[in-house]
C-alpha cells in the first residue's frame, strides 16, 4: 500500500515539474514574439499616412470632398424636389474643378509629387467628374432604363480613361517627366454637362419637362439629352490627342 502511494506521489510530482517547465518555456517564447512587436508598434509614427501628404494632396482631398457633397445634394433633391439642391450640387462640382486645377499647379510650384498623390488625384476625379455628374443627370430626370445604361457607360469610360492615363503617362512624357498631351478628353470636361444641367434647372426643365422630352423604345424610356453622356464618355476613351497646357 505504501509503495503504491509513493508511486502516485512521484508521478504527480513529475507531472507538476513538467507542467511548470512548459509554462516557463511558453512564457519565454511569448516574450520573444511580443516584445519586438510592441517595440515596433511603439516606434511607428502616429498618423504616418497623413504625415506623408504634401500640400497638393490636401487640395486633391478637397476635390473629393466637394464631389461627395454634390452626391449628397442630389440625394436631397430627389427626396425634397427643392431645386436649390441641384444648384448646390453643380456649384460643388465647380469647386471640385477649382481644387483639381490648383493641386496640379501647387505640385509643380513646390516641385513635390508622389505616387500617392497621383492615385489620390485619380480617385478624386472619379467621384467629382464621373459619379457626381452621372447622379446629377439621374436626379434631373434621366431615370429610364436606357438613361441608366448610358450614365453607367459614362462612369465606366471615365474610370477607364484615368486608368489608361496612369499607365501611359510615363510613355507620353517622353522621359521628360512632363506629359505633353492628353489621349482622349480629360474627365474634368464633364463639367460642361453639369453646366448644361444647371441651365436646365434654372429654366425649370427638370423631370417631365427635361429638354427634348423622352423616347419610349421597346417599353423603356430614353431621354435624348442623356446621349450627351454617351458622347462625352466615348470621347474620353478615344485616341484623340489634346495638347496639355
Amino acid at each position: 500500500m505504501l509503495l503504491v502511494l509513493h508511486a502516485r506521489i512521484t508521478v504527480c510530482f513529475a507531472v507538476g515539474v513538467f507542467a511548470a517547465r512548459v509554462l516557463q518555456a511558453s512564457h519565454v517564447i511569448g516574450t520573444a514574439i511580443l516584445v519586438p512587436l510592441l517595440d515596433k508598434k511603439a516606434n511607428m509614427k502616429r498618423f504616418s499616412m497623413i504625415r506623408e501628404f504634401h500640400l497638393a494632396d490636401w487640395f486633391t482631398l478637397g476635390n473629393a470632398v466637394c464631389g461627395t457633397g454634390a452626391l449628397f445634394s442630389m440625394m436631397s433633391y430627389i427626396g425634397s424636389a427643392n431645386v436649390m439642391h441641384v444648384y448646390f450640387a453643380c456649384a460643388l462640382v465647380f469647386a471640385a474643378l477649382v481644387f483639381d486645377v490648383l493641386d496640379g499647379r501647387i505640385a509643380r510650384w513646390r516641385q513635390k509629387a508622389s505616387l500617392l498623390g497621383k492615385e489620390l488625384d485619380s480617385l478624386a476625379d472619379v467621384i467629382s467628374f464621373g459619379v457626381a455628374p452621372a447622379i446629377i443627370g439621374y436626379g434631373c430626370g434621366m431615370r429610364g432604363l436606357y438613361d441608366r445604361v448610358l450614365l453607367a457607360y459614362f462612369v465606366a469610360c471615365g474610370v477607364s480613361r484615368l486608368a489608361r492615363y496612369n499607365v501611359t503617362a510615363e510613355t507620353m512624357s517622353g522621359g521628360t517627366g512632363k506629359v505633353t498631351h492628353f489621349e482622349g478628353t480629360p474627365i474634368p470636361t464633364s463639367f460642361a454637362i453639369v453646366l448644361l444641367l444647371a441651365t436646365a434647372a434654372w429654366q425649370g426643365a427638370l423631370g417631365p419637362q427635361l429638354w427634348f422630352g423622352e423616347w419610349r423604345i421597346a417599353g423603356h424610356v430614353l431621354h435624348p439629352l442623356t446621349l450627351v453622356y454617351g458622347i462625352s464618355g466615348s470621347l474620353m476613351i478615344s485616341r484623340i490627342r489634346i495638347p496639355k497646357p
